[in-house]
């Protein structure tokens, strides 16, 4: 056995030193990032506690979405409904509105069924996981999270960054996909009774700060006297991960009408499905699993469609190309469609894809209109 391995073997063998919760803790009570959601170390000795309903929006937000992607997202949302009471209220389609650009569609419409479920029960959150598991779109690590950030209870809270921790704490050689249960069970055993809420941030923090995916900070760490990995100096081939297979590519074409006076013919998706409930220019009929015609001759209507080039978007299983062309349209929108005036396509619910299919037909119609140009001269 190689030297490395047998330094591996005996350090994975051995308990994490007691200390190791005290340790995480008071790194994380000096270096904690700053989210406009949390409840920091300080807040949280004076006896602020987190709101379940912001750690829920958050959480929900956060799933398969960066942290600075989720910020500004996060400020809108709890901008216009402060509670959850707020946006059970809030119209379905101003919230996939609000949702527009953070992907993944599905979870808006499962955060307004929660929102409308805890409404009616008075708009109290449960503060167990079994119980959180019982409302729409909220998952194993969903109610993990809630359960100890927002009410902090003991709960094993294990994301993508704990899992790079925990890979490398313990040098687990078992392939992430398969090593789910292998790493929360090392999690279990590490939460703290006290601070569990301020322990599942740490150690979430550490894998985004300090654990990081390439060149992790090892020096920094606080947990680098017990990490196998370090000790035996190959943090980065942890977590191990199987070969990616390739997404299949699949074709279209977007159609991008407008009126003479810049309005964008629009049509919403069907609830169910991909990109269910949101808002796009017609298209052909891509899907994953089979491609959709790619010439003007597909056009749902008449007119004069112009190429006006070509997009690609990745989604989670497949990667789509779109033809995109471009056409003027008079008279009245089609039945299905309707028309969107030029100054109201920035709030509408598009997905990115449609935003890029609009900005190559269009440059620019997506954008929001500064302040600025949106006053007249002799303001």
């Amino acid at each position: 056995m190689a030297p490395a391995d047998q330094t591996r073997k005996a350090l994975t063998s051995k308990a994490i030193s007691d200390d190791t919760a005290s340790r995480l803790l008071a790194w994380y009570d000096a270096h904690h990032r700053e989210l406009p959601w949390r409840v920091t170390p300080r807040e949280h000795a004076r006896g602020v506690r987190p709101d379940p309903y912001r750690i829920w929006l958050s959480e929900v937000m956060l799933q398969q979405t960066t942290v600075e992607a989720v910020k500004s997202y996060f400020r809108a949302f709890v901008e216009k409904w402060p509670d959850v009471e707020a946006l059970a209220a809030a119209p379905t389609e101003d919230v996939m509105k609000a949702w527009a650009g953070l992907g993944y569609y599905s979870r808006a419409r499962n955060l307004k069924a929660c929102a409308d479920l805890v409404a009616a029960r008075g708009g109290r959150f449960p503060d167990t996981e079994t119980e959180l598991r019982e409302l729409p779109g909220i998952g194993a690590y969903t109610s993990a999270a809630i359960t100890a950030i927002a009410f902090d209870r003991p709960a094993a809270v294990v994301d993508g960054n704990v899992e790079r921790v925990i890979s490398r704490l313990f040098s687990i050689t078992t392939p992430l996909s398969e090593a789910k249960t292998e790493i929360r069970a090392h999690v279990e055993r590490m939460v703290p009774a006290t601070r569990p809420g301020d322990f599942a941030q740490a150690m979430m923090d550490l894998g985004a700060t300090i654990c990081t995916p390439r060149r992790p900070r090892c020096m920094l760490c606080p947990l680098r006297e017990d990490c196998s990995a370090v000790i035996a100096g190959d943090p980065e081939n942890f977590p191990v991960r199987l070969p990616k297979a390739d997404k299949p590519l699949r074709r279209g074409a977007a159609f991008v009408a407008t009126r003479e006076d810049g309005a964008i013919l629009l049509r919403k998706r069907p609830e169910k499905g991909l990109l269910g409930g949101m808002t796009e220019v017609p298209t052909t009929a891509w899907t994953a699993r089979a491609d959709g015609a790619t010439t003007q001759a597909a056009a749902p209507f008449p007119g004069n469609w112009l190429g006006a080039g070509k997009i690609t978007h990745v989604f989670t299983h497949f990667a789509l190309e779109l033809e995109v062309f471009r056409a003027h349209i008079k008279g009245d929108a089609p039945a299905g469609y309707f028309w969107s005036p030029a100054h109201e396509i920035s709030g509408e619910a598009l997905p990115t894809v449609m935003k890029k299919a609009i900005e190559t037909a269009i440059p620019g119609a997506t954008k929001k209109p500064s302040p600025l140009s949106a006053k007249r001269p002799h303001d």
